[in-house]
């Protein structure tokens, strides 16, 4: 809840005494920033559907998928959601959502074969055109995110030894798989979780980063040229069946976050690790205290101090240290967050919910 933060004074004529009480005024000291001083307001989202993933625009504009082929949009920053599904997409679960304005956005659906689809409205989801089928029956698609409104990439899990990706330079008009051979090879069943349209992320000039994994070790994939080459570098988050690397972010070209969880996740794993260059080194990070790690987590844009919230189906938590430390906001049942400011953010998860989050 928000703390309420008043004063009043009168003109006095020592300049000292009111420089003191002005200062008495301004916001509290952000190095004593506490969840009490948070403003969580849930909103009505007119759906029971499981929420999955969430793409903010502005303060304003706001995209979110889920499952039975549901999409919902905010343009009053969630004072109100539309909310709808896609003809013909029904069964189908979208696991993720990218939002370039408020009448433009993508979805991604997952499953084996055809269930593996992207979706693209231009008319603030009147009208839904179907711009890509996974045709290979081994193929599963986990995540999308785009550099521009014309360049965008998706990744699967492995087929065989060969990683999965596709990329578009055409708004999606056409979706191409990247050749194989000019990506790194996978690992065994390697894949990414695809939980909160998280596990992919792209930068500015070209950058990228996804996380991966088996049940042996989780990698980071990372590129600077729009995906046309990729290194990979080992990650420290514990993995084994059903427990791995859920997530990824950067505030910058240099500083990220990578987060784990799964149901599978036990007391003593790792679920956090932070890089200052770039995603080549990753060092352990304190352990988000949710009981099966987490599901999602993102940097807050343009926060005072660095500032991560992450959240799963046990809650949601937040740190201001990289990652040394975590605060809880609460406990309910998430899927995916995201942010567009300290103003403006939103979580959502089951049964249709949608808590929007701010003052960061």
């Amino acid at each position: 809840m928000k703390s309420q933060w008043s004063c009043s004074f009168h003109r006095y004529g020592v300049a000292l005494i009111l420089v003191s009480l002005l200062s008495a005024c301004a916001s509290p000291p952000r190095d004593d920033f506490t969840p009490a001083q948070l403003i969580r307001t849930e909103q009505a989202s007119g759906t029971t559907a499981l929420l999955i993933a969430v793409s903010p625009v502005n303060e304003r504009v706001a995209w979110v998928a889920g499952s039975q082929g549901t999409w919902l949009r905010t343009t009053d920053g969630g004072a109100t959601w539309q909310s709808g599904r896609v003809s013909g997409a029904d069964t189908l679960q979208f696991r993720d959502v990218h939002a370039v304005d408020a009448t433009t956005a993508y979805l991604l659906s997952i499953g084996n074969g055809p269930q593996s689809r992207i979706y693209k409205t231009t008319d603030a989801g009147v009208n839904w055109t179907l711009q890509f089928t996974n045709r290979d029956s081994a193929g599963f698609y986990d995540c999308m995110d785009f550099w521009d409104a014309n360049r965008g990439i998706v990744i699967g899990d492995a087929i065989g030894n060969q990683i999965a990706m596709l990329t578009t330079t055409d708004g999606g008009t056409t979706w191409s798989r990247v050749p194989p051979e000019t990506l790194p090879a996978a690992q065994p069943e390697e894949g990414s979780f695809a939980a909160s349209g998280t596990c992919l992320v792209t930068r500015p000039g070209g950058r990228a980063w996804i996380v991966a994994s088996n049940a042996a070790r989780g990698r980071v994939l990372r590129t600077a040229d729009y995906g046309r080459s990729w290194a990979v570098d080992t990650l420290p988050i514990t993995t084994h069946a059903g427990s791995g690397p859920q997530s990824i972010d950067f505030r910058d070209d240099q500083n990220g976050i990578a987060l784990g969880g799964g149901y599978a996740a036990q007391p003593g794993d790792v679920l956090a690790a932070a890089t200052n260059d770039g995603g080549r080194t990753w060092v352990p990070r304190a352990r988000p205290p949710l009981k099966t790690g987490v599901w999602g987590g993102v940097y807050v844009p343009s926060a005072s101090r660095p500032t991560v919230v992450a959240v799963g189906p046990a809650g949601a938590v937040f740190s201001r240290d990289e990652g040394a430390s975590w605060m809880v906001i609460d406990t309910l049942n998430y899927w995916s967050v995201g942010f567009a400011s300290p103003r403006a953010g939103w979580a959502v998860g089951t049964r249709g919910r949608i808590t929007k989050l701010s003052r960061f």
